[in-house]
């Protein structure tokens, strides 16, 4: 009788166990904390925004396309992105690979090889924002889409991503303009 109650307390404290993994393995899972936003959209569409709608619209390679900077008139260090195609990331923090690219003018060329986080095999370009001046005046990011037709070789995805960032700098009068509502 000891020795069934003995198997039948070590199953229920297994059982117990386990569910306890689960619940806490779960939990961890959606309890992980957004990154508070750091700037807020004005209520109208601004420039920008409309320039990425025209580029997802245009360029079917594209997964997504981003602008960051710090917006006119937030605290100085308010590295953020501005515009996109993920309306839900706007006013998201920089990280500082964005901020590097945005205060050094340098270019990363990223192909997102072995990343667990994406599940999607793509191919992003994270190059200086630039103006008609040809000025540096921010952060775009193209991800591209790299499977199917779309594959492509690292040389081919930053020749394309460049094309792109330089066509639309001539668009782009300043910084300031970015940010010029549309009606």
């Amino acid at each position: 009788m000891k020795a069934l109650t003995r198997i039948a307390l070590v199953a229920a404290l297994t059982v117990l166990s386990s569910a306890t993994v689960l619940c806490t393995a779960q939990t961890a899972a959606v309890a992980a904390p957004q990154k508070p936003k750091n700037w807020t959209p004005p209520n109208t569409k601004i420039f920008a925004q409309v320039l990425s709608e025209h580029i997802m619209a245009s360029h079917p390679e594209l997964l997504s396309i981003t602008f960051h900077g710090v917006p006119p008139g937030a605290a100085a260090g308010t590295y953020t992105m501005f515009a996109g195609s993920y309306l839900d990331r706007i006013g998201n923090p920089d990280d500082p690979d964005d901020i590097d690219i945005i205060t050094k003018g340098i270019t990363i060329v990223d192909p997102r090889w072995h990343r667990s986080n994406d599940t999607v095999k793509k191919f992003v370009m994270m190059m200086p924002l630039r103006d008609a001046a040809d000025q540096n005046i921010g952060l775009l990011v193209a991800a591209y889409k790299n499977d199917g037709r779309y594959g492509k070789g690292e040389k081919d995805f930053f020749m394309a991503g460049t094309a792109l960032r330089d066509s639309l700098q001539k668009q782009i009068p300043s910084f300031n303009a970015l940010f010029e509502p549309v009606r």
